[in-house]
Formats: C-alpha cells, structure tokens, sequence
C-alpha cells in the first residue's frame, strides 16, 4: 500500500450532460503532482448505477462520450500513481428503479437509504438477490479489461433483510423468517457468500489483487469480517460526524491484526458530497499525521466535478499535507504499536450491550487514555492478553466463563485489571466472575450518588464527586478501599427534589466506591460512558490515578503534553528504533457541532521519558535530521522537545 491516496468520488446523475468533456490527461496529472499522491481511487461505477468506461455488463454514463476510466488509469499510470478502481455494490439507483423486488427490506417491508422512490437518494440492494450475478459480472469486466491495483466496492456487510428472496431461503430451509438469529445468521451467510465470489472472480483473473469491501466501520470483535479484505480502510471523516476520537479508537484495535490499513479522512469541510467545500490546510496536516501516529497510511476524499476537471484548490490543500507525509514515510513503514494497556472493547465482547450503539463506554475510555498520554491498544477476547500490563474492563463487560478463565489465568501471572461499572461480573450480573477483591451486592439505588476518593486529584484535591450514571454497590473481601461511596438525601423525585438538579451529598457512607486488590482495581461506576457523555474531569483524574498504582514503575512513557495532544510510541524493529510520535492541535466546535482545526498552536519544551529494553545510542528529529540531546538512567532516556508545531517524530536508535 501507498502512503499518499486520494478517494476521488464520482456519482454523477444521468440529469448532466457533458460528463468528463474537460478531463485533460496533462491537467490530471498536474493535479497528482500538486498534491504529492501516489495512489488515487477511481470510479468504474458510482452510486446512481452508471459506468464510466465501456462496458457490456452494465451501461455507460448517458453523458459520457469517451472512456474516462481508462484515460485516468493511463495518466495516472505513466507518472507511477497507482489506480486502485471503485464500484459501487450496495447501491445503484438505475437498477434499484427497474428491479425494486431486488432491494434490501427491513422487518416491516420499507426500504432504507431513502424511504421511497418520491424523496431524491440511493436504495440498497439486498445481495441474495439475481443482482448479485450482475454485479460480480461488473467487477470481472473491469478486472480484466483494465490494469487495476486494485478493487474497492461500497455500501456492503452483513444485514438483516426481510426481501422476499431472503424470505424465500429461509422458508426452504425449514426455517422461520420471524426468527430474528435465523434472518441475522442468512444475513452473515449471504455477505460471506458475495465476499468469496468476489475474491474467487478478481484473483482468477488477476491474482493477488488487493480487495477492499467498504461497511465504514471495522467491528472490532469480528477478525473474521475483516479478514474478507486483503487490507483496510478505515474511513473516518472528523467533520463528518465522526469526530477526533473516531479514528484513534478503529486504529488502535486494527493495526494488531496483521493487516496493512490506512486512515480515510476528507477535504470536505463536512463530508461526502460536498462541493465548494475545504478544510483549512492545518486540518489535514493534523489528521495525516493522526495516521501516521497510529500506524497507518493516509487516504484524503475529494469528489470529481461532472466535467472531470480536478480542482486545483482541492490538490493544493491536500498537497500541503502530503509534501510532509512523504517525507515522513520512511520512519513509518513496518511498525508495532508499543502499549502498556489494552481496553478490551465493549463491542469485541458478546453481550447485550454490543450493538448497543447508544453506550459510549469505548470512546469515553479512548478519550481518557489519549488525554493521560498512556500507551494503549483496543483488543478483543481473541488477543493475548500476556502482552498488557493492564487490561481494563469498561463498564460493560460482563464475563463468560471462557472469558473469566483468561482473565483469571492472566491476573494470575501477575497481569493488572481496571474493571468499571458492571464489567467483572458474570453473564447472569449478580457476582464476580474474576476475583477482584469485593463481593457483589446489588446496582446502587441512588442516580446520581457521589464518591469521595481517599487520594487528592492533582487538579481538585479533596471531594466528594457526583458520579451521575448508576452505579454498582460492593463490599470489601481482601480488597483495599481507595474511598466510599456515599447517599444523596434522595433521589430527585415528584415530593423529594432539592435545588435545579439533583439532591446534595448526604455524607453518609453506603460502601466502597473503589477498591485495590492484588488483581486490579475496581470502580464501582461505569465512568468511561460518563466521561464521554458528561467529561466530569475528576472521572478522567480518578481513573488516571488507578493507571498510575497498577503500572507503577512500569509505564513505558511518560510525557508532558497536554490533555488535547496525542502520543503513540512505535517499534520499527528492521531499523532497530523506536518512533516517538507528538501531535499537538485543538479542535473547536463551529456551526452545528462541527469539530474544526484552523490555528496549529506551537508548544515548547515537552519533557518525555521512554523506558526501553536496551539503552538509546542517538536520538533525533524526523524528518528533520536534527540531533536531540538526550539523558540515558539506567534503562530510561529523556529529553526534551524545544518546539512542538502539528506533529513531531523523535526517533530514539537502541
């Protein structure tokens, strides 16, 4: 995989005309050029069903005259710009208007995308229907007929489909369509089905083509789902709707799977669609640069004019940020994420909260890990758990035996556990599955209650804090309390409220609100959900203290950039050195919630240490070059960066 991709867009209504009249091979070029790409994916089929090269498989764009995909491949081509080719599986609105009986059906019969064929938008297609044939038969025409470096296909996964095709197998199988697991496991059958054909008709003809099946959103927990790609693509759009943390938290489980991966972010100042939209050139360095930080390549959207003129504000922008990934590159081929933590994922571990998508216990404890500079992974039940310092435990992760033997078994080689919340319960949520310390008694009976820590937080010292979530009531058995949990007067309540909010501690004990044991630590409250649904700085300030007792002196980084920065810390084990990544940007929320990087403001002098298996020999700047002093105890070297501008490698030689 290349470093430098554009995902150049281009669905384009049959309603223009005149459709690729200004593509200009030497202007196209000039574009790649301006913007440093070295690979840019391009469209074979868009979204409303139209090809956009000459094709018996499907049909040629109304407005187009001339082969533009393969012009492009041949531009792009001839200065070394790999042509990966876009078709679009889920969607195609020509067919969908022809063949509305192949479409995608919910239990109820509706459609999704668009909730009928009188509102402007796309429909999806079920794939257990004839289209299937017709689009694998797209995917071989392009496959064969132009040189690729690759395939990407849009808008699929596993779904639950009521299409009476769907209905039709299940009925023959003996089975019942209102059984839900049966119509989820056809939905898991049909996906994997098209995943093979497609592998088994691309590598026919061209073996080894790489294969991308784009859902927008890598499941963590499913290592199956992902392994039906050759590599990934993790789009994540900041102003799109995903925000800053969306990216860290889908890299950080992938790039242990083994597969190569890139981060997918847009030009757009808002996302997919939009023309006449651009993102303050900052923006992109800073989210390219997030990329490279977590071990991925770089992916920028752009989406083509009908005329097929590229747009030379566009390359501009995305230059200013790929000039400096190309210089980088070197130093982030083949790493390793080093971590001290893993987070094992809500959504990796089987339960009732999985799909939940309302829980935000993940990104809360993202959010918090990445504001405490710690060095972590987001694993699922499949990792090796060995590998961690600390395993933490968000809020949610209730125990099959399996799990709690892994867990056990790792506690007792001397492994550290977070648990929060109900995590470290068993499936049935009425003891400990994992020996903790403390003996389960019932959920608090008070929403909100408060914990007043036996320990001082560095920015508010002593209190008693409103946790606002329910919590989880414990008693002591051979754990250590790190404080209590005490009574509101009451809850808030028709006869019983106090003030605008809720009722007022009571300073009446009511248990343990965290405990130390020799397996871990145990906070009674689902904090990471909290933290990203309220961000109550003592949540972050008390769990950054529980990190702190389990690693002790064991922590691999420690680092004094501030809350809104991000480190990660790298293993090129070729080049025998460690990549010490600094980014440095802080977003600010513009019209509706829109999360905007404008001004880069520089930071001087950030302190790091780095504990190390073996004593540093040099240390410098990269790419700059640039020699950095450094001070070697025992096995720890520290030194100290004068200027911090968007992001800084420190390259450390063991």
């Amino acid at each position: 995989m290349r470093f430098r991709q554009v995902h150049l867009d281009f669905h384009t209504s049959e309603a223009i005309a005149g459709i690729g009249a200004e593509f200009n091979k030497a202007q196209f070029q000039a574009m790649l050029k301006e913007g440093h790409i070295d690979s840019i994916t391009i469209f074979a089929k868009c979204h409303h069903g139209w090809a956009y090269h000459k094709t018996q498989a499907n049909e040629m764009h109304p407005g187009l005259a001339f082969d533009l995909l393969g012009a492009q491949i041949e531009a792009a081509h001839e200065i070394g710009v790999k042509t990966p080719v876009y078709l679009s599986a889920g969607l195609d609105e020509r067919l969908a208007r022809r063949h509305p009986e192949w479409l995608y059906r919910q239990q109820d019969e509706s459609i999704n995308w668009t909730r009928d064929f009188l509102t402007p938008g796309y429909h999806e297609f079920c794939l257990n229907t004839p289209y299937l044939e017709l689009l694998l038969s797209q995917v071989e025409e392009v496959t064969r007929n132009y040189d690729v470096d690759g395939i990407f296909l849009d808008i699929v996964g596993a779904r639950t489909c009521y299409c009476q095709s769907c209905v039709a197998t299940l009925r023959g199988r003996g089975q019942d369509p209102r059984d839900r697991a049966a119509v989820v496991a056809l939905g898991e059958e049909v996906y994997a089905n098209y995943t093979r054909q497609v592998r088994e008709r691309i590598h026919a003809i061209k073996p080894g083509t790489p294969i991308f099946h784009n859902g927008s959103h890598i499941r963590r927990g499913r290592r199956d789902l992902a392994e039906m790609n050759t590599h990934l693509e993790l789009e994540s759009l900041p102003t799109g709707g995903w925000g800053y943390d969306h990216f860290p938290l889908s890299a950080r489980y992938v790039q242990q799977l083994g597969m190569d991966y890139l981060g997918m972010t847009g030009k757009f100042h808002l996302s997919w669609g939009e023309f006449g939209g651009y993102k303050h050139p900052n923006a992109l360095r800073y989210e390219t640069a997030l990329s490279l930080a977590n071990g991925a390549r770089c992916s920028i959207g752009d989406q083509l004019a009908p005329s097929g003129k590229m747009d030379e504000a566009t390359y501009r922008l995305i230059g200013a940020a790929y000039a400096e990934v190309e210089q980088k590159e070197a130093w982030c081929e083949g790493v390793t994420n080093i971590a001290d933590v893993a987070l094992l994922s809500v959504e990796a571990v089987p339960g009732k909260h999985r799909d939940d998508h309302s829980i935000q216990s993940d990104p809360g404890a993202v959010r918090m890990l990445l504001e405490g500079n710690v060095l972590f992974d987001i694993i699922d039940t499949d990792a090796d758990f060995t590998a961690y310092k600390v395993i933490v435990l968000p809020d949610h992760i209730r125990l099959t035996a399996q799990l709690a033997d892994q867990l056990n078994s790792y506690t007792a080689q001397g492994g550290k556990l977070l648990a929060t919340g109900e995590s470290g319960l068993n499936e049935a949520g009425d003891a400990f599955a994992v020996d903790l310390g403390v003996s389960w008694v019932s959920p608090s009976a008070y929403k909100p209650d408060y914990f007043r820590p036996d320990f001082s937080l560095p920015s508010l010292g002593t209190a008693s804090f409103v946790m606002y979530e329910q919590g989880q009531l414990v008693e002591l058995a051979g754990a250590q309390s790190l404080g209590f949990r005490e009574k509101p007067y009451f809850n808030r309540d028709l006869f019983t409220f106090c003030s605008h909010q809720h009722t007022p501690s009571s300073g009446e004990h009511a248990g343990p609100g965290m405990s130390l044991h020799e397996s871990g630590i145990y906070l009674g409250w689902p904090v990471f959900h909290e933290y990203a649904t309220k961000g109550s700085l003592a949540l972050k300030e008390i769990v950054l203290h529980a990190l702190g007792l389990l690693l002790g002196d064991k922590q691999t980084l420690q680092t004094s950039l501030p809350a809104q920065g991000v480190t990660t810390l790298q293993h090129q084990q070729q080049h025998g050195r460690y990549v010490h990544h600094l980014l440095y940007a802080s977003p600010v929320k513009r019209g509706n919630g829109v999360e905007i990087i404008e001004d880069i403001i520089p930071l001087h002098d950030i302190k790091s240490s780095v504990r190390l298996p073996a004593a540093a020999k040099r240390v410098y700047l990269a790419p700059q070059g640039e020699e950095l002093a450094f001070e070697q105890n025992g096995n720890i070297v520290s030194y100290v960066l004068p200027r911090l501008e968007c992001h800084q490698m420190i390259v450390i030689e063991a």
